[in-house]
């Protein structure tokens, strides 16, 4: 099925130092990126905490940053403050590019009939997410794959389970890369030189400084659910806030979310959100193993 995703922003990096530039900035090795690669990765401060986690598509002659919409606003100016000083160009190209989500049985299969080798295909880019998941940038002038169309609220309901972080605007500033379990999901080059941000980055790493994670979260709310939201583990008869939510699907009662908390909690841990004393979360296994 394809996914239309309105809220997904695209950032562009072309001239001849674009590589170079970015790959002083980020948590991911840039240069290491042939056309039609992409990788998952962050842009954090100086003390390491996330302006915006992204997937990074080399598209040859461009260098693309696809990230939640909401984050560019603080997170551009940011990562444009030393452009001045390197042949780069940078700028939101969103208005340029169509974004999808691809997921469904039978995905590789489809991709290998109609992309073929490699990932680049009408001008745009498929970014290989997860098993039988993937986003897809298409010029706005590109045909668009003759798929079934499904809901917006549906892909994030699937990036959830596959363990895969959405930061929004109001958690910028307050996450190291290792809270959105980057490093366990290959946005992170702990040998690629220095970056903005990279003391805090292998000091979590390396001194064991560190003691969050994402997890996902599944269980039943009657009222809607937001990020930022804080959430309570529950202690006997007691509640102890834990964390708060990071991005949530939900249908009727039932829902699905990501959120940073303990590295240490039991498997059997009970939560729930706070404000909303008949809702109930349990741990979800993670798709991948959760390394330092």
């Amino acid at each position: 099925m394809l996914y239309p995703l309105s809220d997904r922003a695209v950032l562009s990096l072309s001239g001849e130092e674009r590589v170079k530039y970015l790959q002083g900035q980020v948590t991911c090795d840039v240069a290491t990126l042939e056309a039609g690669d992409a990788t998952l990765g962050g842009h954090c401060d100086a003390k390491g905490k996330l302006w915006a986690h992204f997937w990074l598509a080399n598209l040859g002659e461009q260098l693309l940053l696809l990230l939640n919409r909401s984050l560019v606003e603080k997170q551009l100016p940011e990562l444009k403050k030393f452009a001045v000083f390197s042949k780069v160009e940078l700028n939101d190209t969103s208005d340029n590019w169509q974004v999808f989500g691809l997921a469904g049985e039978g995905l590789s299969h489809w991709l290998n009939a109609h992309v073929g080798d490699g990932n680049l295909w009408q001008g745009g880019i498929v970014i290989p997410v997860a098993a039988e998941h993937a986003l897809l940038l298409l010029p706005l002038d590109a045909e668009l794959p003759d798929l079934p169309r499904g809901e917006e609220q549906e892909w994030q309901g699937l990036m959830i389970q596959a363990g895969m972080p959405d930061m929004s605007a109001v958690h910028q500033g307050e996450y190291i890369p290792q809270m959105l379990n980057l490093q366990a999901l290959g946005g992170i080059s702990f040998n690629k030189g220095c970056y903005m941000g990279q003391e805090t980055v292998a000091r979590a790493k390396y001194r064991g400084a560190n003691k969050k994670a994402m997890f996902v979260l599944a269980g039943s709310s009657e009222d809607k659910i937001e990020a930022n939201q804080d959430l309570e583990l529950q202690l006997g008869d007691n509640w102890r806030r834990t964390g708060t939510v990071l991005n949530a699907w939900q249908q009727g009662e039932h829902c699905l979310l990501t959120a940073v908390l303990n590295k240490d909690l039991e498997p059997d841990t009970i939560l729930r959100l706070k404000g909303q004393d008949n809702s109930r979360l349990t741990l979800q296994p993670l798709p991948y193993d959760l390394v330092d």
